[in-house]
């Protein structure tokens, strides 16, 4: 069998520390074919500014203080240099790389310098999925996969390795040497039941370890649901299941089996020596009761602390009580914005705010070890400062029932109703990429200016927790001047004092 080479690329941005299991399920597939695999990853590389996502969070108050130093040392060589280096010793016969919308730019910048190598390349998700016609026109990128990528990628890399037309494999864009493209429909959604252990064995060490609730843990992240039952205008989640839906290639929304999971705990800790798992599924809570208890009866042997998220319309005292009996540490819910109509209307999130403030009741009175994170939305189309402040008001009644408060900027990701509004109504040009969740707001609106949304971010959490005499002062902090950031600094540090000086739980 002839040797056949696929180099991953992995344009991540710092402090953006979860492990990407879609490259490690790949990694295991094509192993397990013949393939020879490796990886590029920018995590730990200085490019361009010097942005770090969660310690960006860390200066907005959104998470506890946390020291990474003892686990990660920042690379300071040059990772264009580093890169060619890669490509030069590896010799890969294929590049793919896995994107989503904010750290695409990144991605083009790595593919441009080495374009001179002239080798096949593909790019897969998210962004790709919802704007391959905006991906495949660089000239850089040959094909790009839309939707799901383990079997269109393992016969992908099968065809090539056999010198084997590819044009016509289904979930596959295909742009030829004329420019021209042939565009496959979907393949059916996989099995995901049938996928391999994953392969995290390309990834250097440092990279299996990630804050939470102000501490680090050796965690890795476990896939127990793929699709979200919800229909939230902001989110591609909803998108992917309307896609897949459109294109008669099956229902989005898959739960691995128990069984699955098991194996996958179980491989974790005896292969990787977890400390921690990570249930990323959107609505970890999307288990029917059967589902759930045999979650339970599973998770009793694994003894291992883990967070996941939730709506807090699924949240039940029964729920609650028997995940914290098994294991469970810490957890999230998405609240995203106070108004009721506005939340039900535009965001598309139909649940009462005494559900949302039920829901905590039920979580601090099962005392989770690292309690709870709650995330919320700012500078959604068409909203206000007013309504902005809404949000505020809900966070207040629910600040003595949570640990920490993420506020993002709104995000208008491609295949998203939303970002079509936004484009609709002017705020963004068509072809505006969206920033990291912690970074910049991207909406330009006249009732809701860039600079104010951004003063409300910073200041989030100082407004949820300090009384609300204080909120002129709180006002004045969230302004980029030489006044406004001493004052965010000075209140910043009286937050520290009086909510994070105590011992980092958990």
């Amino acid at each position: 069998m002839l040797d056949f080479n696929v180099l991953f690329i992995y344009p991540n941005l710092r402090g953006m520390n979860m492990l990407p299991p879609a490259i490690a399920l790949f990694s295991r597939i094509l192993k397990d074919d013949g393939f020879k695999v490796a990886l590029f990853d920018t995590t730990y590389y200085k490019i361009g500014e010097d942005f770090d996502s969660d310690k960006e969070k860390e200066k907005k108050l959104s998470v506890r203080p946390f020291d990474m130093s003892r686990h990660v040392s920042l690379k300071t060589t040059d990772p264009f240099e580093d890169l060619d280096k890669t490509v030069n010793s590896f010799q890969p016969d294929l590049i793919a790389m896995s994107a989503t919308e904010d750290i695409f730019p990144l991605g083009m910048k790595l593919l441009k310098h080495i374009d001179k190598h002239n080798i096949l390349t593909i790019v897969g998700g998210v962004f790709p999925t919802f704007a391959p016609h905006k991906v495949i026109r660089n000239k850089e990128i040959d094909i790009v996969c839309v939707g799901e990528g383990e079997d269109a990628m393992l016969e992908l890399c099968r065809r090539l390795r056999a010198g084997k037309n590819y044009y016509d494999i289904n979930n596959l864009w295909v742009k030829d040497k004329g420019g021209e493209i042939t565009k496959n429909p979907l393949r059916e959604a996989a099995d995901i039941n049938k996928n391999p252990l994953p392969d995290f064995t390309m990834f250097e060490d440092a990279r299996f370890y990630r804050p939470m609730a102000g501490r680090i843990y050796r965690m890795l992240p476990v896939e127990t649901h793929r699709g979200c039952p919800f229909q939230c205008s902001y989110c591609n989640s909803p998108a992917q299941s309307r896609l897949y839906k459109s294109e008669g290639a099956g229902v989005f929304l898959r739960k691995r089996s128990i069984d699955k999971v098991r194996e996958e705990l179980e491989y974790y800790i005896s292969q990787y020596k977890a400390e921690y798992f990570y249930f990323w599924a959107d609505t970890f809570f999307a288990y029917t009761d059967k589902e759930f208890n045999a979650f339970i009866e599973m998770y009793k042997d694994i003894k291992i602390p883990f967070w996941c998220q939730t709506r807090p319309e699924t949240i039940t005292e029964e729920r609650i009580k028997r995940l914290r009996e098994v294991g469970l540490h810490r957890m999230a819910l998405g609240i995203e914005h106070g108004n009721e109509k506005f939340r039900r209307e535009i965001i598309n999130r139909r649940v009462k705010n005494e559900v949302i403030v039920n829901a905590l009741d039920i979580i601090s009175h099962h005392s989770l070890p690292a309690s709870v994170s709650v995330n919320n939305i700012v500078g959604f189309p068409t909203e206000t400062p007013e309504l902005a402040m809404d949000t505020i008001k809900l966070n207040r009644k629910i600040a003595d029932k949570v640990d920490t408060m993420n506020c993002y900027a709104f995000t208008p990701f491609h295949g998203t109703p939303l970002r079509e509004l936004s484009v609709k109504l002017g705020y963004i040009e068509e072809d505006t990429f969206t920033g990291c969740l912690t970074g910049e707001p991207v909406l330009n609106m006249p009732q809701f200016p860039k600079e104010k949304i951004k003063g409300i971010m910073r200041t989030f959490s100082l407004y949820s927790r300090f009384s609300e005499n204080r909120h002129s002062e709180i006002e004045k902090a969230g302004e980029d001047t030489p006044e406004g950031n001493a004052i965010f600094e000075k209140l910043r540090k009286e937050f520290m004092e009086t909510y994070f000086s105590m011992d980092s739980i958990g």
